[in-house]
């Protein structure tokens, strides 16, 4: 209805921020439909609306375009107003349930320190050839994501590598992005609160895989079953990278130490500074997927050997007494479990684990007595805290936790709301051999409380009460 040859501002999917002239969105979504807001709009002038379903406004007063899928026809006319810039990089995916940031930050440093300028979209912070700006979402919404491409592209990058979450996936946040590569990680138990079932989850990130076109690759781990259902019907080539099972990149653990592993590859040790199992999977997949991309064997072997941890993940700290210190992001009962093997592999017998955990409120509350009872389980004591409660009360989340624990994995765990007052306390009673986890914020600079994010920093907190005590 209404002139397909109108002119176009700009395109909006907040009804916020649409106005005179703009081409507006309706998108329907878990919080508000957009839909509702279409007739206000059309009185503010914009110039076009995208819908699914068609609005209550009278014929003649705005061209409207009726769609099947209002989200993927925002992706498909990003990337057309910004010029299709992913056709103009390579751009590798990652996705799934952990080691997403750790892949794509270092496959980013990777290539940078290979003398390729590169672009990063992460859940830390975007980069384009060296240039910072923090992060808002895993994934963002298509206008940005093709924003910062197109910026990519403008800067020189040869290389993109990008974050994909499930949720981007089911909200077809990439739609009309053409990858040159795709990289699954793992799947475990988490965003239940969204999928509602964890075949749901699966399902999303399957559509990431079914939509890369057959000259990318699609790199699996191969150790995760979950690899052959999200291949199947991929059009892409497909690849795999594992620790166990027979794979194109194939690895082995020699040694392990807090300050990194050596790793067999392809008949020769590797050595990263990344430790734990987890990370050796990380590593793997950074290589194949380098390999993938035409690097140079000899060159990708000794740029992955000087990479270091990224922020948040499983950074270590010490004091001058010799207490360790570790933060990690691990929020999954899988990436606790992970993180605290690891740590257990690499100990000696005279240290102990304390681990200061908590759960996001307003989030999948199933996996609260999971994380509760893991750490208990591999930790020798166990502080419940606040994380991001949002608009719960922390001592909620808690008493949720707790749940999880049985009489005698009860007696190691001890409740302390306030999260600063907890690594306070930890830091206090800590000994010069124990091992200190603080989980679940990792590089997260604030605390969500009500709405409001208040400024809190894991890392700050441990050199005020544990580094510089």
């Amino acid at each position: 209805m209404g002139d397909p040859d109108t002119g176009i501002a700009n395109l909006c999917f907040d009804s916020r921020k649409a106005g005179k002239g703009d081409l507006f969105f309706a998108l329907k979504g878990t919080q508000s439909d957009g839909h509702l807001f279409i007739p206000e709009l059309v009185k503010k002038g914009v110039s076009a609306v995208v819908c699914e379903d068609w609005p209550d406004i009278n014929e003649g007063e705005c061209t409207v375009i009726q769609v099947l899928n209002s989200h993927e026809a925002l992706a498909q006319m990003a990337s057309e107003y910004y010029g299709r810039p992913s056709e103009k990089l390579q751009l590798v995916g990652v996705t799934g349930t952990n080691g997403k940031t750790t892949i794509a930050t270092l496959l980013y440093h990777l290539f940078t320190g290979l003398g390729y300028k590169c672009g990063l979209i992460s859940t830390i912070k975007t980069e384009v050839a060296g240039k910072s700006a923090p992060a808002s979402h895993t994934t963002p919404d298509p206008l940005q994501i093709n924003s910062l491409l197109k910026e990519m592209t403008e800067a020189g990058c040869e290389y993109a590598f990008m974050e994909v979450s499930s949720h981007a996936a089911h909200q077809r946040r990439i739609g009309g992005l053409r990858f040159a590569g795709g990289i699954f990680t793992n799947l475990t138990h988490d965003h239940l609160d969204y999928h509602k079932t964890f075949r749901d989850y699966l399902m999303a990130k399957k559509m990431f895989f079914d939509a890369l076109p057959p000259d990318a690759f699609a790199l699996m781990n191969a150790d995760d079953k979950n690899s052959k259902i999200l291949t199947q019907n991929c059009k892409a080539k497909i690849h795999s990278y594992s620790l166990k099972a027979m794979s194109d990149f194939k690895g082995k653990i020699a040694e392990s130490y807090l300050e990194g592993n050596l790793i067999i590859l392809e008949n020769k040790e590797l050595w990263t500074q990344l430790p734990g199992v987890f990370n050796a999977y990380n590593i793997l997949a950074i290589y194949g997927a380098a390999r993938l991309l035409n690097a140079d064997k000899d060159e990708v072997s000794a740029g992955i050997s000087k990479l270091q941890s990224v922020a948040g993940r499983f950074e270590v700290m010490r004091s001058e007494s010799g207490t360790t210190a570790i933060v990690d992001y691990a929020h999954t009962p899988d990436a606790l479990e992970n993180v605290l093997k690891t740590i257990r592999e690499i100990r000696n017998g005279e240290n102990r684990i304390i681990t200061i955990v908590g759960a996001g409120g307003n989030r999948d509350k199933t996996k609260r007595p999971l994380m509760a009872r893991i750490a208990a389980s591999l930790s020798d004591k166990l502080i419940l805290t606040s994380d991001n409660p949002r608009d719960e009360e922390p001592e909620t989340i808690i008493n949720d936790m707790k749940t999880g624990l049985d009489p005698v994995l009860e007696r190691k765990a001890i409740s302390i709301t306030d999260r600063e007052e907890a690594i306070r306390a930890t830091c206090s009673f800590a000994e010069s051999t124990d091992i200190i986890l603080l989980a679940g914020k990792g590089h997260e600079t604030y605390q969500e409380i009500k709405g409001v994010k208040h400024h809190f920093d894991d890392k700050e907190m441990l050199r005020k009460y544990l580094i510089n005590k």
